[in-house]
């Protein structure tokens, strides 16, 4: 679905001017994934086609992240590429539409039409619903559109279910917003409060999911873990009663959820990871910092300690379990002591797999506006220290895994001829030469070799 390089060629604009074509430029996090994914089942109906081919795009959206640094520059660059196809097929006739939808259209909205009034549509992340009403007005008349407001109705009340088989593996938004209000963190300004889907609402769209090829679901939330569904009991579920009613679905091998917040990581949750065998022993769950100090300068809620706390508890529940975090160094304030409390964190837990930053300045949050900002050139050398540490630890959670054998589930073809490619448990890429008719099961494999970002393998 993402293809930024593009030939301004006649060759490439279909001849078959009754279809329509949609192009939709995915950055961020996998609820932009899914985001994207429904953004497609709604305008299927109006006879909309998925293309990799942006010059030969209708309607070329792009769907935003606010979560990285400059982003809102990184968008602007974007738009300018699709300027030019938009001018260009315009020329030739063919009438072309540009939407920008997600956080930073949340965001940035009225700016984005002020710097860039060829763009037709901005939306946020809570009224995509309304995107094929908007392509119709849009047509019917001239000017743009901008909603980026958080409505009464829930769009996932006008979402129809998804269609098509996207492979073995899907996502499922279960839960939107935050209330953490982090220091850093513009989640609550573009996604808005937390909200949680009814129960009935998931098990139907997971049963449905299943009953086109789907294996596995990965449960998406900005707080996933704060799930709180109304129930078909009437009564609130929370993510661990969800999670034990879809392990009940026999299509169903494997269950994931990200992404999940240390204060919402209750008993039954972790009770959860000792009962269904459906349920991934995998868990990312953010800790930011090792450091009290700057932990209570984030607004985290918790302690470096009640973290580990949190940890000795799943590894006693489930002593298989592999662990995968977030860090930002370089907060404000952050001092070398700080740091080397957040290392020590690191060496204390042991991570499978991390993801850290450097930290960068969200207009609008409290962290923006510290006097105590950290200097680039020591958010530079701490983020290269932590890294190595993490890297180390990913590597030998890897090394670790070579020599037994663990289930794998096959999702497609590898790069190499006759290599087929999956996810492990823990949620490692793994290939073998195998045949293609093993896609979509899960099977035994030997793990022979640790390489770089994937392991290799032999079928038992």
């Amino acid at each position: 679905m993402v293809q930024r390089d593009f030939t301004l060629t006649n060759t490439n604009l279909d001849n078959e001017t009754s279809r329509r074509y949609l192009h939709i430029i995915t950055w961020g996090c996998q609820m932009n994934v899914y985001d994207s994914n429904r953004m497609v089942d709604l305008l299927r109906p109006l006879g909309y086609k998925v293309t990799d081919k942006a010059e030969q795009a209708d309607v070329l959206i792009l769907n935003t992240c606010h979560i990285r640094d400059k982003a809102t520059e990184k968008v602007f660059s974007e738009l300018g590429r699709l300027k030019q196809i938009k001018e260009y097929r315009n020329q030739l006739g063919n009438p072309t539409l540009i939407a920008v939808a997600g956080c930073v259209a949340q965001a940035e909205g009225n700016i984005i039409l002020q710097r860039a009034p060829y763009v037709d549509i901005v939306l946020g992340p809570q009224t995509y619903h309304r995107l094929p009403k908007m392509i119709l007005e849009v047509a019917r008349q001239s000017g743009s559109i901008i909603e980026t407001d958080f409505p009464v109705e829930s769009k996932f009340d006008f979402l129809p279910i998804p269609q098509e088989n996207t492979g073995y593996s899907a996502f499922l938004t279960i839960q939107e917003g935050c209330d953490k209000f982090c220091s850093f963190c513009v989640v609550p300004y573009t996604r808005g409060a937390e909200v949680s889907r009814p129960v009935q609402t998931i098990l139907d769209e997971a049963t449905h999911l299943c009953s086109i090829g789907v294996k596995e679901i990965t449960l998406l939330g900005q707080n996933v873990n704060a799930y709180h569904g109304e129930g078909p009991d009437g009564n609130i579920w929370n993510l661990a009663r969800l999670a034990e009613k879809l392990s009940t679905l026999p299509e169903l091998s494997r269950i994931r959820y990200t992404t999940s917040h240390p204060r919402d990581m209750d008993d039954s949750l972790i009770n959860a990871h000792r009962d269904l065998p459906a349920l991934m022993p995998f868990l990312h769950l953010p800790v930011q910092s090792g450091s009290d100090r700057i932990l209570k300068a984030m607004n985290r809620g918790h302690t470096a300690d009640e973290y580990r706390k949190i940890i000795d508890k799943l590894r006693k529940a489930r002593p298989d379990i592999a662990l995968s975090s977030d860090f930002i160094v370089g907060h404000p304030g952050e001092n070398l002591k700080d740091f080397e409390d957040t290392m020590q964190l690191v060496r204390d837990v042991q991570f499978s797999q991390t993801f850290s930053f450097k930290y960068s300045p969200r207009p609008g949050t409290a962290a923006a506006i510290s006097m105590h900002q950290v200097r680039e050139e020591e958010k530079d050398a701490r983020l290269q220290a932590l890294q190595a540490l993490l890297r180390e630890q990913q590597d030998q959670f890897n090394q670790n895994t070579v020599g037994r054998t663990i289930p794998i589930l096959f999702v497609g073809k590898g790069r190499k001829q006759g290599q087929i490619t999956g996810k492990s448990p823990y949620l490692q890429a793994v290939h073998i030469q195998g045949d293609t008719s093993l896609i979509g099961r899960e099977c035994q494999v030997r793990i022979d070799k640790s390489l770089t970002n994937s392991l290799s393998g032999t079928l038992v």
